[in-house]
């Protein structure tokens, strides 16, 4: 009875109509750089335009978010539950399709539609959810702070990672961990070490696992170890993701295949494996896509990076063109921008991750029209462009550097790195003893 009770509540808050200008007070767009030990000014963008020029072109970015805020609405809301419905019903069709092994094209078609399924769960609604897209609906089911999605990474930690760390610290050295996930050499500026020879080895392997890399990511044992989090931090991190781990295991290659110990009888005993390999096929096919998008919306070529020292006290005009030559989009018609969760206007994403990702079209309009008026670049192409482009990349900077300064583990590399230690270790003294 209280299962049936909470169902039909759901279905009321659900069902429930959007108050015009619900979205207008909601505010989880990132915050700037404001460094604790310096007032000096950030330099970023002065390449391209004045300080004066700088804060008025943030005040028309932050003009175009808030216009947006203040016309989300039902359209929106009805928009995102038809895609949950979508998304549901393609699981459901996959996991009937691989329960007919003994008919190849309905198996098939079951992996292709679970796959999907699976690829929108993460893309459109999971990772939209969670940056608190929609938290304005007031709707438990996409509840940003409580969500959870189908993958193996836990979203408490995707979300620190993701939505605090790297939508923050935007390809800042040293502050934003998505840069090379600690695995690849994919900027210049990056130590060179023996093991990004393997770059695009790597990066293939990674691909088929992705979900993996992403909760192993989220774990922070590197951080861990270098003791830039406690022992009780990294504790609850490695028992969240052992959690998620157990649930993700269990539904995919445990549970769904022992259900297909019933089909035995009739089509014989690789009936569950058949099902289990479904479900493998499924996951790859679903890591794949979201390693093509999310590598492609990061890493081309021209996609710029920052130093710490030249963000810090940076004006929100600043964050936003950080953000901008920081991304990278890519070009496709509608089917493909669903499939890829709109995070193929990557630029959008990472100026305005807060607002729906299906209003992304409309704003990159203003954007571009505020890129040409200000002389700056806009990354954007087919997949097969960008793709190309990480390849060229990875390929290129998993080479060893002539620069002995370049090499992670010379003596200059390391002379370096401990001379920037020292200096702000002796700021964070001069800091301590003004106070």
């Amino acid at each position: 009875m209280a299962a049936l009770t909470t169902a039909i509540a759901r279905k009321f808050v659900k069902s429930k109509p959007i108050e015009p200008r619900s979205a207008s007070k909601h505010n989880a767009a990132p915050l700037s750089l404001i460094s604790p030990t310096s007032d000096k000014r950030a330099t970023i963008g002065l390449e391209y335009m004045t300080y004066e020029q700088l804060e008025e072109f943030g005040r028309e970015l932050d003009a175009v978010r808030q216009r947006v805020l203040d016309d989300l609405g039902q359209p929106d809301a009805d928009y995102i539950r038809r895609v949950i419905r979508v998304q549901k019903g393609a699981e459901v069709l996959g996991r009937v399709g691989i329960f007919m092994p003994f008919f190849p094209p309905a198996f098939i078609a079951g992996v292709g539609s679970l796959a999907v399924a699976k690829i929108i769960d993460n893309m459109e609604i999971g990772h939209n959810v969670m940056h608190g897209q929609y938290d304005w609906m007031n709707d438990p089911m996409i509840d940003g702070a409580r969500y959870e999605w189908d993958n193996i990474a836990p979203s408490q930690d995707w979300k620190h990672g993701h939505n605090y760390i790297h939508h923050t610290y935007t390809n800042i050295h040293g502050m934003d961990r998505d840069i090379g996930y600690n695995m690849f050499r994919i900027d210049e500026d990056q130590p060179w070490y023996p093991s990004h020879r393997f770059n695009l080895p790597l990066a293939t392997a990674l691909m088929m696992v992705f979900e993996w890399g992403i909760m192993y990511h989220g774990v922070e044992l590197d951080q861990y170890l270098h003791g830039k989090i406690s022992k009780e931090d990294f504790e609850g991190r490695k028992k969240r993701a052992f959690k998620k781990i157990r649930k993700q295991v269990f539904k995919d290659y445990i549970a769904w295949p022992a259900l297909g110990l019933a089909l035995v009888p009739f089509v014989g005993w690789w009936a569950p494996v058949a099902i289990l390999g479904a479900n493998v096929a499924a996951n790859v096919i679903r890591n794949v896509w979201t390693f093509l998008i999310i590598f492609c919306g990061h890493f081309p070529a021209e996609v710029e990076t920052f130093k710490e020292e030249d963000a810090q006290n940076e004006n929100r005009g600043q964050w936003y063109l950080r953000q901008l030559l920081g991304s990278a989009n890519i070009t496709g018609g509608k089917l493909f921008h669903l499939m890829t969760g709109n995070l193929s206007y990557q630029i959008e994403h990472h100026l305005f991750p807060d607002i729906p990702a299906r209003r992304y079209p409309e704003v990159a309009e203003d954007v571009n029209r505020l890129v040409e008026k200000y002389g700056l670049h806009y990354n954007t192409g087919r997949l097969s462009k960008q793709l190309g482009s990480v390849v060229r990349q990875l390929a290129k900077l998993g080479k060893k550097p002539s620069d002995p300064y370049k090499i992670g583990n010379s003596p200059e590399s390391k002379a370096l790195r401990r001379a920037k230690r020292e200096e702000q270790a002796r700021r964070l003294e001069e800091l301590a003893t003004s106070a």
